[in-house]
């Protein structure tokens, strides 16, 4: 999305300081509910062509949330992201102004993650390691700064999901080495937490550092590649991209990662020179919930961003699936919970605990130290959901409230399953074989909701109440009182996960990679 200023003044040349953060601000607001017309066309195309059915409905849930959240001026992602920014400063700009470009910036982050009509979470900690103290207001922005000829500022700002970008790759190839042979090793191995189907932005060249920052500029671009693909490559770059996202494709990772036709819905490469004995090679996959947007100032005020005609989006409805299973939560047993089937679709219905990392870490402090659980906390025969949910706003019970990436709770399953009472956990994308091999132990279950689907899922939602560790912000445990939440059974009692079986049958479907046999 791009946007020149409001031709509402003249432009006087003057960069004004309000201008900076209320355009940044604005853009902010903008993208966090706007999906961009590339790609609700890239995405609609996908539903249309996806023969796969657990991946055409996982589609349809992303582009229903999306045409909901601009609708609704809500999050498309309770993950609303770390703010980047490449800003292109004009030699000739003049200033007026008494904050550094980098402080107008981190105001207007601060201010678009904490407007009263539309709240977004804050995700940023301020200790990498140590403290990780939540910074309350998103900031600072990841800001990356080039001088050039000119009078204008130039500004391309997204915000990138962690689930995403936890799923980046830097490789130091040989000169000689295949790019697309170890993109083909490498996707498999993100496995789904970077939500697809997307995009995966490739820097080749530089050093290392400088291939990860082209990496993450290429997602900037617009999806175009149908158009490359319709009039035919016009140059070896063009070329690659083709190559690249015809055989990840193939793969048959599909939407979700439950085995389907599209996996990505475009490759950007960019290149920059590099050292005659080194190939620097970045990956770095944009979501289903891809934001960005591009202004340029000029002095003639803040920018103001067209919203996306709504005739964009698929004319689709959600309906729980008629074959789908209700679940009473209240009442839940392990006999019921080791009957579910993989692949099968099940409507949650009743009382759900929620907690993610610092909670986990946390109960895993208190149990491993014979110290009690916090009053009123109980997993017996209970089921837990991995979300850090928005806050919500006017008559909501909780702001989007989308699954995050679950393989972050592996290490934690023996614990919660062995020594707490759970039975079912809730998250989004596949498990890692040690959590799988626990889960099969214990005969539990682990059920998977859409990840892009954030807003839609927090309809089902009906009430939200914090019940321990209240300092946590979003990441405290809540329980959740829900009605007909939709989940699919990802790992059953018996460790079949369909992230494993899904992938494997339309890979095989494809025919374009042989299959391993394990």
């Amino acid at each position: 999305m791009s946007a020149k200023p409001a031709p509402t003044r003249d432009s006087s040349g003057v960069i004004r300081q309000n201008d900076v953060i209320q355009s940044v601000a604005d853009a902010l607001q903008y993208i966090s509910y706007y999906h961009s017309p590339d790609f609700i066309r890239a995405m609609a195309a996908a539903y249309e062509r996806e023969e796969s059915p657990a991946a055409k409905d996982a589609i349809k849930q992303i582009l229903v949330n999306s045409r909901m959240c601009a609708e609704g001026h809500r999050p498309i992602c309770q993950d609303t992201g770390i703010v980047t920014i490449f800003v292109k400063v004009g030699m000739n700009v003049q200033w007026d102004a008494t904050m550094s470009l980098t402080d107008m910036i981190n105001e207007g982050v601060r201010r678009a993650y904490n407007h009263p009509d539309n709240m977004l979470r804050a995700s940023i900690v301020n200790d990498p390691y140590f403290e990780r103290k939540n910074t309350k207001d998103n900031t600072p922005a990841v800001i990356h700064m080039e001088v050039v000829p000119g009078s204008e500022v130039e500004i391309a700002l997204a915000a990138k999901g962690g689930g995403s970008e936890n799923k980046s790759k830097l490789t130091m190839l040989n000169p000689s080495d295949s790019i697309v042979d170890w993109l083909l090793k490498t996707v498999p191995t993100m496995g789904a937490g970077w939500c697809p189907p997307g995009m995966l932005g490739i820097g080749i060249g530089g050093t290392a550092e400088k291939a990860m920052v082209l990496a993450k500029e290429s997602l900037f671009e617009t999806i175009d590649i149908h158009e490359i693909r319709e009039r035919g490559p016009q140059n070896k770059l063009e070329a690659l991209r083709l190559e690249i996202m015809d055989k990840v494709n193939a793969l048959g990772i599909g939407a979700q990662g439950l085995g389907g036709l599209t996996t990505v819905l475009d490759v950007k490469i960019k290149t920059y020179p590099t050292h005659a004995a080194s190939l620097p090679v970045a990956v770095i996959p944009n979501c289903a919930a891809t934001r960005h947007a591009h202004f340029v100032l000029d002095g003639s005020g803040p920018v103001k961003l067209d919203p996306p005609d709504l005739d964009l989006w698929p004319k689709l409805t959600f309906q729980a699936s008629a074959d789908a299973t209700r679940v009473n939560l209240d009442t839940l047993t392990p006999e019921e919970v080791a009957a579910w089937t993989p692949g099968q679709r099940l409507l949650l219905n009743g009382k759900m605990l929620t907690g993610r990392d610092a909670a986990h870490k946390r109960l895993q402090t208190l149990i491993d130290s014979g110290q009690p659980l916090p009053a009123g906390l109980d997993f017996t025969n209970r089921v837990i959901y991995y979300v850090g949910p928005v806050d919500p706003v006017k008559d909501e019970a909780v702001g989007p409230a989308g699954p995050t990436t679950a393989t972050r709770m592996d290490k934690f399953t023996e614990l919660m399953l062995g020594k707490t009472g759970l039975i079912a956990m809730i998250g989004k994308s596949e498990r890692g074989p040690e959590a799988i091999k626990v889960i099969k132990k214990y005969q539990r279950a682990y059920l998977m909701a859409v990840g892009g689907a954030a807003y839609l899922v927090s309809k089902a939602i009906k009430s939200s109440r914090v019940v321990a560790f209240a300092d946590l912000g979003m990441e405290a445990i809540y329980e959740f009182d829900v009605k007909d939440m939709p989940v699919t059974v990802a790992v059953d009692a018996k460790g079949t996960s369909v992230h494993e079986t899904g992938p494997a049958e339309w890979q095989k479907r494809i025919g374009k990679i042989p299959v391993k046999v394990v």
